[in-house]
């Protein structure tokens, strides 16, 4: 029934994002960075609208931005009066609201939050956020913990040699709430020690997120080629991860279904080669496949065992679309003889729907087919994401359907559940209100979690647990 649900969401969502999008229609203005006091992340974080900041005279010239993808209006002013410090599209000529992590694209539509300049022929761009959280996860396998996140990003860009270098820094103090992460119902995936799976618990993110720098040159008017090379970085597979995304960053917790989705975003070795025309990205990478391991302080040893290819569609300025497959080569470092294939679809659809009111929604299904050892079966996930800003306030909500094999650990433990597949499910609603203090935000919120879980594991569980976080969050605005 769960799944029912999900595929009928899936069929009518892209039907009516489409017809919302049609150029053509009476769109609703789209907010720039600069058009209100609320603030905008980086391209898919968190974001709200401000307006964009005057054209600078003596900034130079950049390469071309492709106005007719941008099949909206933005307060009755032309795109092509717009200034963004110089700032364009990082893998071709299209406009920069277009990029979100790694090589991923989102909608053209979709605002940002940042802080922008100049720094000679240099265009720059800051954006990061820095959560306090108390988290509470029922039932008796839950715990309970007060911790932190954040993410500083920084990028820098410039024209070269005809085409257009950028830049990319991200960093993240994630390693400070310890080994073990954070307690999260239903997570699996990594390890706090190399020696045992974190199960019920979220692993922290590395402190260097992403070191990249992507090059990118016209071929034509509109076809150009990009190169991108990261330690770390992220490869063409997936959807833009999760805490790049509008929804993503408003919810202050990892969904469930991360690593069948957006786990290769921090990938210690990462090349990517793509071609992009107009609203069409087909790109292709080698990378690591092994995930970080828990020393989250260092960098890591590139092998570039692994490859993926993906195929990307904005079809409108409302609408991107993407499928990816990859191969991932010993991915868990507990399992070093198991190799996974990993097959992922996606859409995002925005809406801006007046300034500072916006509303995204991500629909992604991904697989992970394991090739020997244990684990030797295909396991599903299903993601809903959607998040409804309505000025100072905003609203989130998130379910996932996930097929998990590790809840009990591996059958050498002597668990009689363990290394079975276990279908559950997840659901979580919650908001939070913004008060913009200059060139940040402070942002005071909650949300609430519902299990949907099969019987034989309710003992462990509870029959219907309940989880609840409360955060505040400082963001820079711009």
């Amino acid at each position: 029934m769960i799944r029912t649900l999900f595929a009928a969401t899936a069929l009518a969502l892209p039907l009516a994002a489409a017809a919302q999008s049609m150029p053509g229609m009476d769109h609703q203005a789209h907010p720039m960075p600069g058009m209100d006091h609320q603030a905008h992340p980086m391209p898919g974080m968190d974001h709200d609208s401000h307006p964009m900041p005057p054209a600078e005279a003596e900034a130079p010239a950049a390469p071309p931005v492709d106005h007719a993808a941008m099949d909206h209006s933005m307060h009755g002013m032309d795109m092509k009066s717009m200034d963004m410090k110089g700032m364009v599209g990082a893998l071709g000529s299209y406009s920069m609201m277009r990029d979100a992590s790694g090589t991923a694209w989102q909608p053209d539509s979709a605002p940002m939050w940042a802080i922008m300049g100049r720094a000679g022929d240099w265009s720059t761009m800051v954006h990061g956020f820095a959560t306090l959280i108390y988290d509470n996860q029922g039932g008796p396998r839950g715990d309970t913990k007060t911790f932190s996140t954040s993410m500083l990003m920084g990028m820098a860009q410039r024209p070269l040699g005809g085409g257009t270098l950028s830049l990319k820094g991200m960093v993240s103090l994630d390693p400070l709430m310890g080994k073990r992460g954070y307690p999260l119902l239903l997570a699996s995936g990594e390890s706090a020690d190399g020696v045992t799976k974190l199960i019920d618990r979220q692993h922290p993110h590395d402190a260097f997120m992403e070191l990249s720098a992507t090059y990118s040159h016209p071929i034509t008017d509109q076809l150009s080629g990009f190169v991108y090379f990261g330690l770390p970085g992220e490869p063409a597979l997936g959807p833009a991860t999760f805490m790049h995304r509008f929804p993503g960053m408003a919810n202050p917790e990892a969904p469930i279904s991360h690593h069948w989705l957006d786990s290769t975003h921090v990938t210690f070795g990462v090349a990517t080669a793509g071609l992009v025309y107009r609203g069409v990205k087909l790109e292709g990478s080698v990378f690591t496949g092994r995930e970080p391991d828990a020393n989250r302080w260092d960098f890591e040893r590139p092998r570039f065992d692994s490859w993926s290819v993906r195929a990307t569609w904005n079809p409108t300025a409302d609408l991107s679309m993407q499928v990816s497959h990859g191969f991932l080569k010993s991915p868990e470092g507990l399992h070093p003889g198991e190799n996974v294939r990993r097959t992922t679809a996606s859409i995002t659809w925005n809406r801006a729907l007046a300034p500072g009111r916006n509303w995204q929604s991500t629909l992604a299904w991904g697989r992970n087919t394991h090739l020997g050892g244990d684990h030797a079966h295909p396991a599903d996930a299903f993601l809903l994401d959607s998040a409804l800003q309505l000025g100072r306030w905003t609203l989130f909500g998130r379910a996932e359907n996930v097929d998990k094999d590790e809840l009990f650990g591996d059958e050498a433990e002597g668990n009689p559940l363990a290394g079975q597949v276990f279908n559950v499910s997840k659901f979580s609603l919650g908001g939070y209100h913004s008060l913009p203090i200059g060139k940040v935000a402070f942002d005071l919120g909650g949300l609430v979690s519902k299990y949907a879980l099969p019987e034989v594991i309710q003992p462990a569980y509870g029959s219907s647990p309940t989880s609840f976080m409360l955060f505040m969050r400082l963001r820079i605005t711009g």
